[in-house]
């Protein structure tokens, strides 16, 4: 038993899904349908039969009273024909006192029991003049039995024509089930065969920018495999999205490294001839040999991060920002010397703490300071502050530059995006993207802004809960 079981499973797993609820479906209403048949038999059956007792009660009841007191004998035997009434019979208790004359219909030791008391009236279906017979036994009284019979044939016609009758439209139900059954799989399955066909596509040719079609309608009112197409479409349309950011990555830092890397292969080749070369020319390659080994070590190292899309995993600490800025700060100071960086602390926030990761919110600090104060003229500050608000806990950058034109605003946070005026400025576009990056992984939000009387104003919101995760977020 448990073999064929496992074959049974085995081919079920083996079938196509539109296979399986064709058959699911179909057997449900076949089985149904032929349920149904059956009930009907068996109800039209009960009914004829019932029938034919009644009229079989109604006729012992009027021999009864038309042949009252009357002895052992026929009383009526036309029942081989259809038309003829019922055929009647008086049978006694004692064999002995039977009549000369044979009896019609059959007596057997159950009708001698009726007669003498010691058994209920009965039917039985008994067979003479070659016709079936229905028979109903019942007392007479005085030990006597009285049996009552009409030919059954016409009721056996009639429940042999319902099993035909009820047959022929069984199988049409279930052949009906078939058809129903292959429609609703058909119907039913049709958003994920498109499914199907899309991620066959997708496979195929590697391009996530097909889309499953979903019938018309409002949302609220879509079924539940409408539903997953359409998050089906959403899933592709991050992919889309995922694949294009990695693509556009690439080919933005391939831009980017082939400058700084031909710079490179340039001092080396030029080093690689320092026989024909001045201390002081060979001094000057070396250096820009140095320099150009550091910016492509930062550039790597950026590209590292931005590509993996996605803040490490360390262990969060409760941070206190306010310790952070001041050990930021104090950083800034020493790597731009002529730059000054006051900082303010607001009532409330010098002892604000937020889940994080240190290394990971100074390295977002470091980015907006060394921003702002390369667009910063000379002697000019760059103002840092920290307050606490109604929303959580916010730290602005200000500066007093040229500002960000209108038209860069929403390219600012895009990786190797820089505006006109800082292409001639060093760096590689990819700080404020990285910044955007550890801010959303803690679950703040960064933007940025003109500054009320010209430069530009980065404002970092620490929202009030706990962040989603270090691993939350990524890139614009």
């Amino acid at each position: 038993m448990s073999g064929v079981r496992r074959l049974g499973s085995r081919w079920r797993r083996r079938r196509p899904l539109r296979t399986r609820l064709a058959l699911a479906a179909s057997a449900a209403v076949a089985l149904v349908a032929v349920g149904v048949c059956a009930a009907a038999f068996f109800v039209i059956r009960y009914e004829l039969l019932h029938q034919l007792d009644l009229s079989l009660t109604q006729s012992a009841t009027r021999v009864v009273q038309e042949n009252r007191g009357e002895g052992p004998q026929i009383v009526a035997g036309e029942c081989r024909y259809l038309s003829a009434p019922a055929c009647a019979q008086i049978v006694p208790a004692d064999p002995a006192a039977d009549p000369e004359a044979a009896y019609l219909l059959p007596v057997s030791a159950p009708v001698r029991e009726v007669a003498t008391g010691a058994r209920a009236p009965y039917y039985s279906n008994v067979s003479r003049f070659g016709q079936p017979l229905r028979m109903l036994t019942t007392p007479f009284g005085d030990g006597r039995a009285l049996q009552v019979a009409l030919r059954a044939d016409p009721v056996e016609k009639g429940v042999r024509q319902a099993a035909v009758l009820l047959a022929a439209v069984g199988g049409a139900g279930v052949l009906l089930a078939g058809l129903l059954g292959y429609a609703v799989s058909r119907t039913g399955l049709a958003p994920v065969a498109r499914l199907t066909s899309t991620a066959e596509r997708i496979a195929a040719t590697r391009d996530p920018r097909h889309r499953i079609e979903l019938p018309p309608g409002p949302p609220g009112r879509q079924d539940e495999v409408t539903r997953l197409a359409a998050s089906f479409n959403t899933m592709l349309g991050e992919l889309e999205q995922s694949v294009s950011s990695q693509r556009r990555l690439v080919a933005d830092a391939s831009h980017e490294l082939r400058t700084p890397l031909t710079a490179l292969r340039t001092n080396a080749e030029l080093l690689a001839r320092g026989d024909r070369l001045t201390p002081a020319q060979r001094k000057r390659a070396s250096g820009a040999l140095g320099r150009g080994i550091r910016e492509v070590t930062g550039l790597v190292n950026d590209l590292i991060e931005l590509a993996r899309d996605e803040e490490p995993l360390p262990l969060l600490e409760e941070v206190r920002i306010a310790e952070v800025a001041e050990h930021t700060v104090a950083r800034a100071r020493t790597h731009w010397p002529r730059t000054p960086f006051p900082l303010e602390v607001g009532a409330g926030a010098a002892d604000a703490v937020r889940p994080g990761v240190p290394a990971r919110l100074a390295r977002l600090l470091t980015n907006l300071l060394d921003n702002a104060a390369k667009f910063s003229p000379p002697g000019t500050p760059v103002e840092v502050g920290l307050t606490a608000c109604q929303d959580g806990l916010e730290l602005t950058v200000r500066d007093h530059g040229p500002g960000i034109p209108a038209a860069d605003l929403p390219y600012v946070f895009d990786r190797f995006y820089r505006a006109e005026a800082a292409r001639a400025l060093p760096g590689s576009g990819l700080g404020l993207a990285m910044a955007r990056q550890i801010a959303r992984a803690h679950g703040a939000e960064l933007t940025a802004g003109a500054a009320p009387g010209g430069g530009a104003l980065f404002t970092l919101t620490f929202g009030q809960g706990p962040p989603a995760g270090p691993t939350g977020g990524g890139g614009p």
